[in-house]
């Protein structure tokens, strides 16, 4: 397969990037010795390109750059009159692009690109970029759905492509903290995981807006947002953020922050595929109370429980739930009433349950929160007071990029905290509670000509292989279709 050949083929300059990191390992030379203060010979430094230079993409690709350290050639964004300006004016030299296509087609030398849009067009773009031979860091979630997320999983294997998904909490010190924990046996045997959200704190849970073109802003390339979507005219204020509430472009609460928070005591305790999932979600109600009904859109709030066999770690099968929309589990008597859970005002947060006590966090995104251990017996433990790393985001990009230089096959690539053989199988985890929200929104005429929701039960997931068994018209969601020239 020609894209598969350009992929696995290393120019010199490549080669020498990865060579020279691993024995700049053994031996580092000064720069001052090899041209002066400052010096950072060119052969040394990654190319690095952007897709999506605005908002998160601005912040990806300024701590990818590493203070620039690494140089930044091109910079690939729908619409450079909105906070993409930021990434222009950092990166005055890069060249600019539209379509990330035409980039990667275009500019041979690019080694690394950071993907920073909206969910939909993740794997599309990550895929593209991986089949050109170039290291991918993707923002979470990784993918739009489960399929995408197995796809792009075995081809960073299959092109040796060093990866890493955007959720930087796992590269933040404190989860080590929990780790111990979990491996001193502190709580004892773990049973249940409880996490929530305040989130969505955009639109959600209402009809998409009407289309109206001439609403779009002149420097916004539409078509290009769209991307692998259906094409439609221009729907007002979907980008730059709300896009997020709507399935066809976003993942709602749970891709927002699940890759956070699930993270947690996906991590710690080894999780694999869930075995079974089942959901709730919140009611909308029109004027003459009847439910509105938006299969387009993420609802405004959700209760998700999540199955898993028990692990090395847990020792038993684990019951996780899912709450968002400002919902939140109860306060445990073995936490004080005034204090809070998980983290400020209690708004987001993760226990993890044992029989001997709770541990209790929300190292998630950038927040420095600290953990907290309460025992049955009345002991505490806590987190450092003070921020443990206080590099932007605790290096996650800078890590990646380190790994690029050091190659696919090398201890940097292997010690990753979200490379896609970890991302992967945790993006599936996220998305699997988003396919049983989809599932139970199913609904069809029965014999009496009324309406039935047929998905509201307990689907049981093969993971393996990837299917719902006890509900054949959920599996349309483990996937999705895509536009002519989208494809993953």
């Amino acid at each position: 397969m020609k894209d598969k050949k350009i992929a696995l083929s290393k120019s010199t300059r490549r080669s020498f990037i990865k060579k020279g990191a691993l024995a700049s390992s053994i031996f580092i030379v000064p720069r001052h010795v090899l041209g002066g203060a400052g010096y950072l010979a060119p052969s040394d430094r990654l190319n690095l390109a952007a897709i999506g230079a605005g908002g998160k993409g601005a912040s990806d690709i300024r701590n990818a750059s590493v203070d620039g350290r690494e140089k930044v050639v091109a910079l690939c964004d729908v619409d450079f009159g909105g906070s993409a300006k930021a990434s222009v004016e950092r990166f005055p030299k890069a060249k600019k692009y539209a379509d990330y296509r035409e980039m990667l087609d275009k500019e041979k030398d690019i080694d690394a690109v950071t993907i920073s849009t909206p969910d939909h067009v993740h794997a599309p773009a990550a895929s593209y970029a991986m089949q050109r031979g170039k290291h991918v860091y993707v923002q979470k979630p990784m993918t739009h759905n489960i399929r995408e997320a197995r796809t792009l999983t075995q081809m960073a294997r299959d092109n040796k492509i060093v990866s890493q998904m955007g959720n930087q909490g796992g590269s933040n010190a404190l989860l080590n903290m929990v780790q111990k924990w979990i491996d001193d046996g502190k709580i004892g045997a773990v049973s249940k995981v409880q996490i929530w959200t305040n989130r969505p704190v955009w639109p959600q849970g209402g009809a998409m807006p009407a289309p109206d073109p001439s609403l779009k802003p002149d420097s916004l390339d539409w078509n290009l947002w769209l991307g692998p979507a259906e094409k439609k005219p221009y729907i007002p204020n979907l980008a730059p953020f709300s896009w997020r509430g709507w399935w066809d472009y976003g993942t709602g609460a749970l891709g927002d922050v699940g890759c956070h928070l699930i993270d947690i005591p996906f991590r710690t305790l080894k999780l694999k595929y869930p075995t079974g999932a089942e959901c709730s979600v919140g009611s909308v109600f029109s004027e003459m109370w009847t439910p509105d009904y938006h299969p387009e859109g993420c609802p405004a709030s959700s209760f998700i429980t999540l199955n898993f066999d028990a692990t090395e770690k847990t020792k038993a099968p684990i019951e996780m739930t899912w709450s968002d929309g400002g919902i939140r589990p109860s306060h445990p008597d073995i936490i004080p009433a005034d204090s809070d859970i998980g983290g400020k005002d209690s708004q987001n947060g993760v226990m993890i349950i044992g029989e001997k006590g709770i541990i209790t966090t929300n190292i998630n995104d950038s927040s420095p929160l600290m953990p907290k251990l309460y025992l049955n017996d009345g002991t505490t433990e806590f987190g450092p007071q003070t921020e443990p790393n206080l590099e932007p985001e605790y290096g996650h990009q800078r890590k990646w990029v380190n790994a690029c230089k050091a190659g696919f096959d090398s201890e940097l690539h292997k010690g990753l905290t979200s490379s896609f053989d970890y991302a992967g199988p945790m993006t599936e985890t996220v998305l699997m509670g988003n396919l049983a929200i989809r599932s139970y929104l199913l609904r069809r005429e029965n014999a009496k000509g009324d309406m039935e929701f047929f998905g509201r039960k307990k689907l049981l997931w093969d993971g393996e292989n990837m299917r719902i068994t006890n509900l054949e018209e959920a599996n349309e969601f483990v996937g999705q279709q895509f536009r002519k020239g989208w494809e993953v």
